[in-house]
């Protein structure tokens, strides 16, 4: 349990104000079918969390055990850090939206999703948890809770939360993670 709810809540405050959130905003606005995208999404991220979570578990076998900590624990902090930096939207996307809005999205999706954040984080997540599909569950669940209601509500919701207090916030979150990681074996 403690897999999936870590999982959730960290992807999910990672995600606020992340490039993917931009992205899901400006597909909202570009197309009348929010099914399509919510869908577009839910597909892309299970996809490509499903290989993040697989590459996390398998790393954490790759590394010496006694080292596994301390990777993944620096790591989480290194990402808690990261997150102070906010995201700006440099994805290229118009040529994309001929597509249509479902494969607009999973596409967009799935290569905003590489290298990003919550990729990152989905891997660190797998490699500390070793449960790929808690942790598969809990990230997609997560990016879902960041992302709909961008859909349904971009702007609104994008005007009332303050993304230099949720960046922090998830900073503190990965930052407390990470040390959580390292300390137990030091003890």
């Amino acid at each position: 349990m403690e897999a999936l709810i870590t999982s959730i809540s960290t992807v999910a405050l990672a995600e606020m104000g992340d490039k993917t959130q931009l992205l899901a905003l400006f597909l909202a606005a570009r197309f009348p079918s929010k099914t399509a995208i919510i869908l577009g999404m839910l597909f892309a991220t299970l996809i490509n969390h499903a290989l993040s979570a697989w590459f996390g578990v398998e790393a954490a076998n790759w590394i010496p055990a006694s080292w596994v900590h301390w990777v993944v624990g620096v790591s989480f902090i290194a990402v808690g850090l990261w997150l102070l930096i906010p995201d700006k939207d440099d994805s290229e996307e118009g040529s994309m939206l001929k597509y249509g809005a479902f494969t607009a999205t999973l596409i967009l999706f799935f290569l905003a999703e590489i290298g990003d954040k919550t990729q990152i984080a989905t891997v660190l997540l797998g490699a500390h948890y070793g449960a790929v599909g808690l942790v598969l569950l809990g990230s997609t669940i997560g990016m879902m809770l960041a992302n709909v209601p961008v859909v349904f509500a971009g702007n609104w919701i994008m005007d009332r939360i303050n993304p230099t207090l949720t960046r922090r916030l998830a900073c503190v979150l990965f930052l407390v993670m990470g040390l959580v990681s390292i300390i137990p074996p030091m003890l």
